[in-house]
């Protein structure tokens, strides 16, 4: 595995994904300027969510044409992160709620546009041996995405809110850049390699792939799918109700209560790149359904222990469990798919089952808690989460193995 090759594509995805968490971060409070509902803030800021889904198989189709063709994905890119660039910098110079949700409409249907085109990269240079060891890097480089999110935050917001974003999106550009200038030169060699292994490329749409994953006599893709969007939605679904969890059942402050996460976030960032290596040599799948397990059994250690220090063991034991479905899923599913020359599509269904579950999982957990209580919150999310157990157990079993 090139080392050079990991750190530029880890510093693409890592560019990209830094605009997005300032985004996530600070836009809500430029909403709260005109809107008094949370509920309202909340719907807007999950569209970009609903336009990912939309946007981003036709995109990853669009690259795989690109990428079959010689022209490359650098440049659905480069450009989509330029124009990206232009209504993220003006949402600060916005005075009313139109000229706002102008912004915020446009910055999230562009930078969705080549948000998995970026991700793909990966696929391009690295074989998949190499892929889940690598995408361990890149996970830990879009951790640390929230850091700088962060330090933007606290150093630059409160003396000029349109220096501070105007920054995310100047560094993402530089960043872009500096890796296409590393890379763009490389990809030209690895398009032709893909284009002599004579895959079959007759897929003429993105529904055409989702048929041909639909029958599959096998189901394995349809089934890694249903995992995805499972699993996808309990890990949404413990982030989304931890703070009230907190309020509710330890007695924490809401600042305490929020600062739950924080030990969970460390154990991701020390333990993504070993799970990387170690699933390279079990598997992904498998390792993926140990994760799971891993998930289902820190629940259930809050539960038992309904307490501070029980509640933050919890935290990370679950986020070292989704920490190995986060490294691994996405390769997964490219191991999967019929040809190399469709992972961009299949990026971007990664990206379809993904936020479908990030966007029901806190309503189906939240339900539960209503018929329960928030004291088996935890329990819930359990029990919710072996069905995820159950999938990944059947997919374990249709894979060959070396999927």
């Amino acid at each position: 595995m090139s080392a050079s090759i990991v750190l530029w594509v880890t510093l693409a995805v890592f560019a990209q994904e830094s605009v997005w968490n300032f985004y996530d971060a600070q836009v809500p409070a430029e909403l709260r300027q005109y809107l008094t509902s949370a509920g309202l803030v909340g719907l807007i800021m999950g569209m970009d969510n609903l336009l990912g889904v939309l946007i981003q198989p036709w995109m990853g189709f669009v690259s795989d044409r690109h990428a079959r063709n010689g022209r490359g994905r650098w440049a659905i890119v480069l450009t989509g992160a330029a124009l990206a660039s232009i209504p993220f910098v003006l949402i600060p110079w916005t005075g009313d709620l139109p000229t706002l949700m102008l912004c915020i409409v446009a910055f999230a249907a562009t930078a969705n546009a080549f948000k998995g085109v970026t991700e793909t990269l990966v696929s391009d240079y690295l074989s998949p041996a190499h892929r889940g060891k690598a995408q361990g890097f890149v996970k830990a480089g879009v951790s640390l995405t929230i850091v700088v999110s962060a330090l933007i935050s606290l150093l630059v917001v409160d003396r000029s809110i349109t220096l501070a974003f105007a920054l995310p999106p100047v560094l993402m550009l530089v960043l872009l850049t500096t890796s296409w200038v590393f890379l763009g030169r490389r990809h030209s060699t690895a398009v032709a390699e893909a284009k002599e292994e004579g895959e079959p490329t007759d897929f003429t749409s993105p529904w055409a792939v989702v048929k041909d994953m639909v029958r599959d006599p096998s189901r394995a893709r349809a089934l890694l799918m249903l995992g995805i969007f499972c699993f996808a939605g309990m890990w949404s679904a413990l982030r989304a109700l931890m703070t009230p969890y907190g309020t509710e059942t330890l007695g924490l402050s809401r600042g305490a209560a929020g600062g739950l996460a924080l030990p969970g976030a460390v154990a991701f960032l020390v333990c993504v790149v070993p799970l990387a290596y170690a699933s390279s040599r079990l598997g992904q799948i498998r390792a993926i359904r140990y994760g799971v397990g891993l998930f289902v059994v820190g629940l259930l250690i809050g539960f038992a222990s309904p307490t501070v220090p029980g509640t933050v063991v919890s935290l990370v034991v679950t986020s070292i469990g989704y920490a190995t479905f986060a490294v691994n899923a996405l390769v997964a599913l490219w191991d999967l798919a019929p040809s190399r020359h469709v992972v961009g599509t299949y990026t971007g269904l990664y990206t379809v089952a993904s936020s479908t579950g990030a966007a029901l999982g806190p309503a189906l957990l939240g339900f539960t808690v209503d018929m329960t209580g928030w004291r088996f919150m935890l329990l819930d999310g359990a029990l919710l989460a072996a069905i995820t157990f159950v999938v990944f157990t059947r997919l374990a079993r249709r894979v060959t193995p070396a999927a």
